[in-house]
């Protein structure tokens, strides 16, 4: 098998040294997602909305993989606040509600203060049905 790093073109990926995905057959890990978009290099103060753009930056991740949202079977939500977790719901609800993925949610400090989340996922290319 060959090992594939993927790139989102974010800045953070080259400065720091890691991958947007790696992908190994039909495996895929999308590394630590924050809510950036990384077109503008922007991000919103609202969690609700960073989730969104976290779920839109793995998506299309995962779609450079040939595979989709469908295809994850693992997920760790990780935020500073765990008490703005109920407030992600219903975007991660949209995402994964039909897949349910296992999952975790971890409350811990992020790299930069505004972020509010950020999602890891692990996919199997085929998964989805």
């Amino acid at each position: 098998m060959q090992r594939r790093n993927l790139s989102s073109g974010s800045t953070f990926e080259r400065e720091i040294g890691y991958s947007r995905a790696v992908v190994l057959g039909d495996h895929i890990w999308v590394s630590g997602t924050t809510g950036f978009d990384y077109a503008t290099m922007t991000i919103a103060d609202d969690v609700a909305a960073q989730t969104q753009q976290c779920l839109r930056n793995i998506e299309a991740a995962l779609a450079q993989a040939g595979a989709t949202l469908r295809d994850v079977v693992r997920v760790r939500y990780i935020l500073p606040d765990a008490a703005d977790f109920p407030a992600t719901w219903p975007a991660l609800r949209a995402a994964f509600g039909e897949v349910r993925p296992a999952a975790t949610m971890l409350q811990a400090g992020l790299a930069d203060p505004r972020m509010r989340i950020e999602i890891e996922a692990d996919a199997v290319r085929g998964a989805g049905g």
